[in-house]
């Protein structure tokens, strides 16, 4: 209905054939496959020493779409599911209609993509949390647990997984698990274990803050590993050991965000992301990089609240936008907006390339923690006392 269907027809009719139909979730199964010498990855796009500003003609397309689901089913209804603490299967299932997935899976393991798509990727989750911050967490957690698999995974691990994403009638629900309970969080310095006894893994430890804790069957979650630092191990959501509680988390409640527990979980060494070549650092950039892209839609979206509500908003005989302090606020607003865009744009530019990204990543994560949260206190506060009151967005 929103016009991106007929790029992934081709995509659908493969993805259908290899997929795993099963009804529940505790009785999905993942084969493995055969020793497999080729690992699938997207290759780097064309090199350059600039980042170019201006989208394609495909990426405008994606992003004018994503407009429109955003506006049509995420915006009107953010207050009702924020109350509801969790995101509706209308939105859900539209969403899954759009065949997004595909963009995340090269050609060879059923998908579409050829070269990376990594400011693609950013533009959609952009534009999903101009629609809602907490609903876009919600739709795209499956999607970035794929998106590790197809970057990182073994060849094994990819043919095991990929299939159950691309599942049409039941796509594989699955998050990444990083964050910890603890204050000034590192996700280099690591509570969670993983010990190695034998040919497995026994890990131990806290996940928080976790989306769709209660529906995801399968975690990719961060643990450090003696000897070898910080790992990524693929855990089943039924498997012994792992138990899930919800949190009501301010403003991300549609994502239905909680913590697992995991005791004594018992897996293969097969089961951690990458096997040895894993490169941690760069998967956390990655995870910074979505991020930045999130706060940037949520931003894009106060602007577009403030604007017409100063124009609009009539105090001591004249608009409040007339008032300089209201006026300079707003336009800050627009300059911090704008250094997060370029910051995350310049290190998506170069994660695509295939070149190196850390430091901007890093640069980029740094500056949108603290503008993002300026903007969000600023927008509320150019409301004046109804920013409260839940009848305006703001809130």
């Amino acid at each position: 209905s929103l016009g991106l269907r007929k790029l992934v027809e081709k995509a659908t009719y493969q993805g259908t054939l290899q997929s795993v139909n099963l009804s529940k979730k505790a009785s999905r199964i993942f084969p493995k496959k055969g020793k497999n010498s080729q690992v699938e990855r997207p290759e780097d796009v064309k090199k350059s020493d600039l980042f170019d500003l201006k989208l394609s003609e495909e990426q405008e397309m994606i992003q004018q779409t994503i407009q429109q689901f955003a506006s049509q089913f995420m915006r009107k209804n953010a207050e009702k599911l924020n109350v509801d603490c969790k995101i509706n299967d209308e939105i859900v299932q539209e969403f899954q209609a759009l065949g997004l997935p595909y963009y995340s899976v090269p050609e060879s393991l059923g998908g579409v993509l050829t070269n990376k798509a990594t400011v693609t990727q950013m533009i959609i989750a952009e534009e999903l949390a101009y629609g809602d911050l907490g609903m876009a967490v919600a739709l795209l957690a499956p999607t970035s647990a794929l998106n590790a698999i197809t970057q990182f995974g073994t060849a094994e691990q990819q043919e095991q997984y990929t299939p159950a994403f691309l599942d049409e009638a039941k796509p594989l629900s699955a998050v990444i698990a990083v964050n910890e309970p603890s204050a000034l969080f590192d996700p280099f310095q690591l509570s969670t274990r993983a010990v190695k006894k034998g040919s497995n893994y026994s890990i131990n430890g806290i996940k928080a803050s976790v989306p769709l804790v209660n529906s995801s069957e399968l975690f990719l979650v961060a643990a450090d590993v003696e000897g070898q630092g910080p790992a990524i191990f693929i855990v089943e959501s039924s498997q012994a050991g792992v138990s899930v509680e919800s949190q009501n988390a301010m403003g991300l409640r549609p994502a239905a965000l909680g913590n697992i527990t995991l005791k004594n979980v018992e897996v293969s060494e097969e089961a951690m992301l990458g096997g040895n070549s894993f490169d941690y650092a760069t998967f956390i950039s990655y995870v910074r990089l979505g991020w930045c892209s999130l706060a940037i839609g949520t931003a894009k979206a106060i602007l577009s609240e403030v604007i017409p509500y100063a124009n609009d908003r009539v105090a001591f005989g004249e608009p409040i936008s007339n008032r300089q302090s209201v006026a300079f606020m707003i336009a800050n607003i627009r300059i911090e907006l704008d250094t997060m865009q370029i910051l995350t744009q310049r290190a998506a530019a170069l994660a695509e390339q295939g070149k190196p990204f850390q430091r901007e990543a890093y640069l980029a994560a740094v500056a949108c923690q603290e503008r993002a949260m300026e903007i969000g206190n600023d927008g509320v506060q150019l409301f004046g006392g109804i920013g409260f009151m839940r009848d305006f967005p703001a809130e």
